[in-house]
């Protein structure tokens, strides 16, 4: 036996194998290019936020591309919980952009469903050539993995959801993105957080996932921690009106 060979193939076999730490996340270029092109800052209701040119983004068909590589891509091949969160977050936002488009037009994503049937709990689209619903990426996948960071990353294509983030999540850099995303939601005054008459009022968000933000000290911890300076004896109160409009262009 060449006992040289046999070493270089070992070797080669540990650097590519997922226990080495080697990167194997989908190749999101498509989707990148498709979050540049069809994704920009505006205003809707006077809520300021990035917002979806669905018409054009039907017209193009770039999400059916995006959408058919996410179906292929078995996600057990992820490697590790920064990858699994990463690729998560962003197929929870590509199939949210999907529902939409697969009953444009409409003027907010809970108009696909009703209260008997939420939009939530039908099928999106598929993962791994599975299908899956909104709710099972959020509540069954993505929440079970303790990051409470994810709910400002997630966007259920509403005006009052955080915002699109014109870049895929990626494991070399989640924790950054998601630390980012986290001080833009609540540097944003028209949906994330305000002080006002006597009181820091912030999204309705803080108040639906209050258990999830346990880990992190308990929500008043938490926004500390990502907005400092806040005034500390003030109370906060997580009843800033939500907007389930079309995260869309236009009115």
């Amino acid at each position: 036996m060449n006992t040289k060979l046999l070493v270089t193939g070992l070797c080669a076999w540990l650097l590519l194998s997922p226990l080495s730490g080697a990167a194997s996340e989908p190749d999101w270029s498509d989707y990148q290019a498709l979050l540049t092109s069809h994704v920009h800052p505006g205003n809707k209701n006077g809520v300021a936020l990035k917002v979806v040119d669905y018409p054009a983004l039907k017209a193009s068909g770039d999400l059916d591309q995006v959408a058919a590589q996410l179906a292929a891509f078995p996600p057990e091949k992820l490697a590790n919980r920064q990858e699994r969160i990463a690729y998560y977050i962003n197929a929870y936002n590509i199939l949210a952009m999907k529902m939409v488009l697969g009953h444009w037009p409409l003027k907010s994503i809970k108009d696909v469903g009703s209260l008997v049937s939420p939009v939530w709990k039908k099928p999106a689209g598929k993962l791994g050539g599975k299908p899956v619903t909104l709710d099972e990426l959020e509540h069954r996948i993505l929440r079970p993995m303790g990051e409470p960071r994810i709910h400002f990353a997630i966007v259920c294509a509403s005006v009052s959801c955080p915002d699109l983030r014109t870049e895929p999540y990626a494991a070399h850099r989640l924790d950054s993105q998601l630390d980012e995303q986290v001080k833009l939601f609540l540097g944003n005054p028209s949906k994330g957080l305000r002080v006002e008459q006597g009181s820091i009022r912030t999204s309705k968000i803080f108040d639906w996932f209050k258990s999830d933000f346990e880990q992190a000290g308990g929500v008043e911890a938490f926004i500390r921690r990502y907005r400092p300076g806040v005034p500390e004896k003030l109370p906060v109160k997580s009843n800033l009106p939500y907007d389930w409009a079309l995260n869309s262009k236009g009115d």
